[in-house]
């Protein structure tokens, strides 16, 4: 069955965002050349429309970068909302075993393909 790229037919999408983590008191927090921790998290969105879920995954995301007092110093940090990373309908109804995503990759070796294969215990790690 074919589907439209961005119709989810059954209104379920899949979206990631990304969030940077930032201590407000450090020097050069908007430095584009500074490494930062980002944590990339991805959700389900209920929506009529793929605009309709991106505004909605927006929205979670900004619950996420409020100011909080982090480690166990009490320093002011936040995380800091920088932008939605894939947003992709769902094309089977939700249940076990129901395919949500996928992904194409360029040809590579053999001996690499395998390497990307986790065992249980390096998952769980």
């Amino acid at each position: 069955m074919t589907h439209s790229r961005n119709v989810a037919p059954h209104g379920w999408y899949v979206a990631s965002y990304l969030l940077r983590f930032i201590e407000l008191a450090e020097e050069g927090n908007d430095d584009p050349e500074k490494r930062f921790v980002t944590w990339e998290n991805t959700i389900l969105v209920k929506a009529r429309s793929m605009n309709e879920a991106y505004e909605k995954a927006v929205k979670v995301a900004m619950k996420e970068t409020e100011p909080y007092k982090g480690g166990p110093d009490g320093v002011d940090v936040r995380c800091v909302f920088e932008g939605i990373t894939d947003l992709l309908p769902i094309y089977e109804e939700l249940a076990d075993g129901a395919e949500i995503m996928w992904a194409k990759h360029a040809p590579r070796k053999l001996r690499n393909i395998r390497q990307r294969a986790r065992t249980k215990d390096e998952l769980q790690q």
